[in-house]
């Protein structure tokens, strides 16, 4: 049974005595042996000092790294928690942006195909409002036509009749009359708003005169 509290040095094996007793072991060789034994437990002490430094050292590299270890894993727990955070809101942003700019293109939309219908209510108005103008014009062209072919007739029935007698015949006729033509100025009637064609007034009668030809050239409204 080996006693834990019994520590031996060096200087206990070089300070200890044996008596001298007869028929007992060689001195010489005693001492020596005893001078290898204290210096083999002093280059053992030794070793063990080093050796329980060593191990403090380790110790505490160990309680470091584990230290470090702890502190790298919360860092990357927190990195991981921040990661999913952003991206989450990453994503809520995104379909934010999404939701308003739909919103903004339905709107934009929105506003072009009523532009559109706007422009084409336009359009058609000034179409109506340009037939409507060219019938009025053609029957104004039509009316002022009809008068000025009723002028010839109306100089030839005033004309007088030529004598039979020879006196008369020898006798130069007598220059006819002036007769101012007859003009006759139609106030043209007014575009309505709408762009409808007026209708023609039942007491103007239409007559069949000849379309001059520079009438021929504007754009007919059918």
């Amino acid at each position: 049974m080996i006693d834990e509290s019994f520590h031996l040095t060096p200087l206990d094996v070089r300070r200890t005595e044996f008596p001298a007793a007869l028929r007992g072991y060689d001195r010489a060789r005693v001492d020596e042996f005893r001078d290898r034994v204290a210096n083999e437990l002093e280059r053992l002490t030794r070793l063990n000092h080093e050796l329980d430094n060593k191990a403090k050292g380790f110790h505490e590299q160990l309680r470091a790294f584990r230290e470090r270890d702890k502190a790298l894993n919360d860092a990357l727990v927190s990195a991981q928690q921040l990661r999913q955070e952003t991206r989450d809101q990453a994503e809520r942003e995104a379909q934010l942006s999404l939701r308003e700019a739909k919103a903004e293109g339905d709107r934009l939309i929105d506003a072009a195909k009523a532009e559109v219908r706007r422009l084409a209510g336009e359009i058609e108005g000034l179409e109506r409002a340009r037939r409507a103008y060219l019938a009025q014009l053609r029957a104004l062209v039509a009316r002022q036509l009809a008068e000025i072919d009723a002028i010839p007739a109306e100089e030839k029935s005033k004309a007088p009749v030529p004598a039979t007698t020879g006196a008369a015949q020898s006798a130069p006729p007598p220059p006819p009359p002036e007769v101012s033509p007859k003009t006759t100025t139609v106030p043209l009637p007014a575009v309505p708003s709408n762009g409808a064609a007026p209708a023609e007034s039942e007491e103007t009668p239409r007559q069949a005169v000849q379309t001059p030809g520079w009438l021929k050239a504007v754009p007919s409204d059918k």
